[in-house]
């Protein structure tokens, strides 16, 4: 198959780039960064250089492809605007230079923050009314609404947390856990659902290549649901640990990440820890179902928590990065 990945030189984008190529595919990737781009030479992939902006590169990319997955996007920015930019008129500019090429298969890596926050107990389908409770998350169902509008064959994708190799979100938890220390929104029973790297990039391209995936929506994580605070005691397993689980409550929390994210402002730069992101910290749950996409791909996740968390510790320390 031919086919191109937007958000190839970032974390998910590079797993995916990566389960591709061993399937042989003739891999295009739309890169704005060189220097991260020459990490991808080894696989032997066609490199473009280009963001979301540059239409003339995206039109490039995406002639004579016959899939199309749409992983780049931003996850913090300083206000709304930012992000609908990046994530809603980006994706409109891929859609369009996909219209344009012939109509390839689309697969939009959105997120879970698109559905919103699911009732405890009860993990999300794909089919309920999106409630998104941030602008990052309004920003990725705008994504998904340009997607749905569009002529092309679709599907949408919802991860959950994402974690593994090469990943920098959940190394902040390794990092904390290694001081001894486990500090956990609310009091430690938000339930949320993970994914592992590579099991998403096998779930994108099982998507992709199913007929009965086509115009639907899909929760790719694996089946079990931990709480935040059994999640940080995983860490602490797969570092040989047992690290202290802080609680910090609503109030402390909201007031913490106020004063992050108006450092950030000051400093003109972007966190995703700020006080509009509390609104995601102290829900319920977080959890989604991987039963319809495991029914209509095949596809199921191969690493449950503690094995992917111990893998993910092996690589920390091999690469120097713990």
């Amino acid at each position: 198959m031919k086919v191109l990945v937007t958000g190839a030189t970032g974390f998910v984008g590079s797993h995916l780039a990566e389960a591709l190529r061993r399937r042989g595919d003739d891999v295009t990737v739309l890169a704005r960064s060189a220097e991260k781009a020459r990490a991808l030479e080894p696989l032997g992939v066609r490199v473009v250089s280009g963001d979301l902006r540059n239409t003339a590169a995206l039109a490039r990319a995406a002639e004579g492809q016959d899939e199309l997955y749409h992983v780049a996007g931003v996850v913090a920015a300083r206000n709304e605007a930012e992000f609908l930019a990046a994530n809603r008129d980006g994706t409109a500019n891929v859609v369009a230079a996909a219209e344009a090429a012939g109509r390839p298969r689309l697969v939009l890596v959105s997120s879970m923050a698109a559905g919103g926050p699911s009732p405890r107990d009860r993990p999300l389908r794909g089919e309920e009314s999106p409630a998104p409770v941030t602008a990052y998350g309004r920003s990725k169902l705008a994504a998904e609404q340009v997607v749905r509008a569009s002529s092309l064959p679709w599907t949408v994708i919802r991860p959950p947390t994402v974690y593994g190799p090469r990943d920098r979100e959940v190394l902040k938890v390794f990092q904390l856990v290694r001081l001894g220390l486990a500090p956990v929104f609310g009091d430690g029973t938000q339930q949320l659902s993970a994914v592992h790297g590579a099991d998403l990039a096998e779930a994108l391209i099982a998507a992709a290549r199913s007929g009965a995936t086509a115009g639907r929506t899909y929760y790719a994580c694996h089946a079990e649901v931990v709480t935040s605070a059994e999640l940080v005691r995983c860490v602490g397993e797969a570092m040989g640990r047992r690290p202290l689980v802080i609680p910090v409550p609503a109030l402390v929390g909201r007031a913490l990440l106020g004063v992050t994210g108006t450092a950030a402002r000051i400093a003109r730069r972007t966190t995703i820890l700020t006080a509009d992101k509390a609104n995601e910290f102290f829900q319920p749950a977080w959890t989604g179902d991987p039963a319809p996409l495991t029914r209509d791909s095949g596809w199921s996740a191969a690493r449950d928590l503690r094995t992917g968390l111990a893998e993910t510790y092996r690589w920390y320390r091999s690469a120097g990065w713990l």
